[in-house]
């Protein structure tokens, strides 16, 4: 549970957040909405203890599961399974039963005898903590986020990024945390898993924090929502669920606005005849009871939600280059003894539109990166055509220096770019001020998102290779991403859970993998998208 206490948030000198109250106790399930920087990602990660906040205080009492929208935690070289296992102290355990299995049957009597009372005293804890049946409930959980055994007896780092967040997840759902805060937690499931999240979600005892821009996920799920209004440094509580939220939501902003016109037509009114008054020397001190009351009249009202900001996106204009781009022949790519996918040929014409499908592990993030020159294929080659400029966008932000700033990120995107462009460029994108002078790395999801695509925009590329180019993103700025997508003159190969964002794109032909299996694009293949 959760017992927060005038929270103040501050990114640099921006105030993302002041004075806010709230108490997250068992049964509370809370959807917390706003647009992208409005400071969803920062209050989450001050709430699980990986920020500390400006003022306030917060209070955690028992355990807290906290998926961050990009995973990096645990031994690399621990197995996925273990990872899971861990988050009730049983990995490590099964391993060493496995040790001492194996030092059991040793010639070694001494050997022998002491790898079987190992064994006995760790079977004993094993038990102690569930058991077996702990086992199998993680096993379920990781079967319904798409995680079969091949992946789960991988190490860590072998996974794509989209696998780690799933193994985390997995990890968080199967601890028996008090509390759970999860930022975007559908990003890279399939759709069957994202409606068994649903459920499990719906079934939680706990208390529950969610950001999610799937509004079936928070409409099904949330029983509470707090709104983040970056304008106004304020969560409003909304004890109702979503439905009702929304429906509240509209008629307080009505009120506002009605509150707002009715105060400034008498406060204008007061300090029109105060002017008048003013003139005449009798007429000073009620003058200036007029002007006091019209500045408290204004002064008593709520804020009015501005405007919402949108990044306006176009993608560039595509620098002239030959018929073929760029081809790839005979593409192979193996982690291990795990074959991911051989024999792949693609030739991406100019202008070319594809989209690149397979179930989860099959290697579509792997291809995307090998095709940038990211990473080295097993076997084939890549065969860069006349005038080739590549843009890639990386699903989990790999392009982005996290140590650089918003800015330096941009000049380097384009070394011709002057600052001042640059600086054009980012306030289109919602980056104003002192926010171009801040670290990539403290950066939410959203906001990476909007300066990855800004340094696509001003690349000049005539090959755009996109990783889930809208995951993290709102849905005013989802529809500018597609948008874009949809007027685009170069060449694009997608990879993409969102149908929309296909469907945007209009693709030509579709790449099937692992099978490198190629295609004209057809409609039928909008269930390929769902079940990935």
């Amino acid at each position: 549970m959760l017992n927060v206490q005038d929270l103040e948030l501050r990114v640099g000198a921006r105030v993302l957040m002041e004075n806010v109250s709230f108490r997250v106790s068992n049964g509370d399930k809370i959807g917390l909405v706003g647009r992208n920087g409005a400071g969803k990602t920062t209050l989450t990660k001050t709430l699980a203890g990986d920020l500390q906040p400006s003022g306030g205080s917060i209070e955690r009492i028992g355990e807290i599961g906290y998926l961050p929208q990009d995973p990096r935690s645990g031994n690399p070289e621990d197995l996925a399974r273990t990872r899971i296992l861990d988050a009730r102290g049983l990995g490590s355990i099964v391993l060493q039963m496995r040790e001492a299995t194996d030092g059991m049957a040793s010639t070694d009597l001494k050997v022998s005898e002491a790898a079987m009372k190992s064994y006995g005293d760790l079977s004993d804890r094993f038990m102690a903590l569930g058991g077996y049946a702990a086992e199998a409930e993680a096993a379920s959980i990781a079967s319904n986020l798409s995680l079969p055994d091949r992946i789960l007896d991988q190490p860590l780092s072998t996974l794509s990024g989209g696998q780690r967040r799933r193994i985390e997840l997995a990890r968080i759902l199967f601890s028996g945390a008090e509390t759970m805060l999860l930022d975007e937690p559908t990003n890279h499931l399939d759709a069957d898993s994202v409606v068994w999240l649903r459920e499990f979600l719906k079934g939680y005892k706990g208390g529950l924090i969610v950001i999610s821009h799937d509004v079936e996920l928070v409409g099904d799920t949330v029983n509470r929502v707090f709104y983040l209004d970056a304008n106004r440094q304020v969560i409003d509580i909304y004890n109702m669920n979503w439905k009702n939220y929304q429906r509240q939501r509209e008629t307080d902003e009505q009120r506002r606005k009605r509150e707002r016109t009715n105060a400034e037509r008498q406060a204008t009114t007061l300090q029109t005849q105060a002017a008048k008054m003013g003139a005449r020397a009798s007429g000073a001190v009620a003058a200036k009871q007029m002007v006091k009351r019209a500045e408290t009249l204004m002064a008593g009202l709520d804020d009015v939600r501005a405007t919402d900001r949108v990044a306006k996106l176009r993608f560039p204009d595509p620098a002239p280059c030959g018929k073929t781009p760029l081809m790839a022949t005979d593409l192979s790519r193996s982690y291990g003894s795990l074959e991911i996918f051989t024999a792949v040929d693609l030739a991406i014409d100019r202008g070319s539109k594809v989209v690149i499908l397979g179930f989860n592990g099959a290697g579509k993030t792997t291809l995307l990166r090998i095709l940038a020159g990211v990473d080295k294929p097993d076997t084939g080659e890549l065969i860069p055509g006349f005038g080739l400029k590549i843009g890639y966008y990386a699903q989990e932000h790999e392009t982005l220096d996290v140590k650089r700033s918003v800015l330096e990120n941009m000049v380097s995107a384009s070394p011709h770019l002057t600052e001042m462009e640059a600086r054009r460029v980012l306030g289109s994108f919602l980056f104003s001020g002192d926010d171009s002078q801040k670290p990539a790395g403290v950066l939410s999801g959203g906001e990476k998102t909007r300066l990855a695509l800004a340094m696509l925009v001003v690349s000049s590329a005539n090959l755009l290779l996109l990783d889930e180019p809208t995951n993290n993103l709102d849905p005013v700025s989802r529809e500018e991403i597609l948008g874009a997508l949809a007027s685009y003159k170069g060449a694009v190969v997608l990879v993409s859970h969102d149908e929309g964002a296909v469907e945007a794109l209009n693709p030509e032909r579709v790449l099937i993998l692992p099978d490198g299996v190629e295609d004209h694009w057809n409609k039928d293949y909008f269930d390929l998208i769902g079940l990935e």
